[in-house]
């Protein structure tokens, strides 16, 4: 899959002491506002390891919560999950996050949009927009992207972005 490339802001102090783990690419997701790239809403982190309870699930984890908001008006709320190193994405984890987003009343006018990301090979960011239907996990979009300095971004990727529809 093509990794889009974008201009990296992480500060560079973080990127000198960040490690290859899940607190690390939720800072890089963060700085580089990746889910607002991924999603094109305009979104704001709310809080980072929420615990709460889950109704039939028990104790849950979200790994990072944003609200987000689009061009319309309508408002989200966008559950994510962050895999680094050798740890797996799993689709409990995605479920259990979806329901809590369902059932959580300050959200009930907010539309859920659960995103999973993960590094992946040569310091890439996989991220998949996910549903949960109350029976399967599908994988709704699915999108790579390379944080590199700005001058790395050629106009040959500017136009392949800008023909690639999508």
């Amino acid at each position: 899959m093509m990794a889009r490339k974008i201009p990296d802001a992480t500060p560079e102090i973080i990127s000198k002491y960040a490690l290859s783990d899940e607190q690390a690419l939720l800072a890089k997701i963060r700085y580089n506002r990746l889910v607002d790239v991924f999603l094109g809403i305009t979104a704001y982190s709310l809080q980072n390891h929420l615990r709460t309870k889950v109704a039939n699930y028990g104790q849950i984890e979200i790994d990072e919560l944003y609200i987000g908001v689009d061009g319309r008006g309508a408002q989200y709320v966008v559950p994510v999950q962050a895999k680094g190193g050798n740890d797996r994405l799993g689709v409990i984890q995605t479920i259990q996050d979806t329901m809590f987003c369902r059932a959580e009343e300050r959200y009930r006018h907010c539309i859920v949009r659960p995103v999973s990301a993960q590094f992946i090979a040569d310091d890439r960011i996989a991220m998949f927009e996910l549903h949960f239907d109350g029976d399967d996990v599908e994988i709704v979009n699915e999108r790579h992207y390379c944080l590199v300095e700005a001058g790395e971004i050629t106009a040959e990727d500017l136009d392949t972005y800008r023909n690639s529809g999508n």
